[in-house]
């Protein structure tokens, strides 16, 4: 399966990160949005995100040191779309500056979405499925 999915974070308490090249990032207590692709195994990329012990690669890998993944939206699709739902996001709610975004020219592919925010339904009107990680 291929596509693009966004991870829903929570972070219990404000931490000041090191998100490998990006340095050291201060990160508020809160919900994040993180958007990303997949073109070669959708289930296998969200499945890492959802495991504990793993090599650090990406950005997001150091913030799921400190943070946890509640909730995972995917859409298929043979189509890199990652950068346009990172877009839209982007003029909803606060970006975390280059973060995700070092192969493109977004301003980046985390967001700050708040304390409660409950973006299912709009997720949904854009083509998102909820993921139901399977045992």
């Amino acid at each position: 399966m291929k596509g693009c999915y966004i991870l829903l974070i929570g972070l219990e308490d404000d931490s000041l990160l090191n998100v490998g090249s990006l340095g050291a990032l201060k990160f508020d207590k809160g919900l994040y949005a993180y958007v990303g692709s997949a073109m070669n195994g959708l289930d296998a990329r969200i499945g890492r995100h959802l495991r504990g012990e793993k090599r650090l690669r990406w950005h997001i890998d150091h913030l799921l040191k400190e943070a946890i993944v509640t909730e995972v939206y995917f859409k298929e699709s043979d189509v890199k779309e990652e950068c346009m739902f990172a877009q839209r996001l982007n003029g909803l709610f606060p970006v975390i500056r280059r973060f995700g975004s070092s192969d493109c020219q977004c301003a980046g592919h985390l967001f700050s979405i708040g304390r409660d925010q409950k973006l299912g339904p709009l997720l949904g009107s854009w083509g998102f499925e909820k993921y139901v990680q399977v045992r």
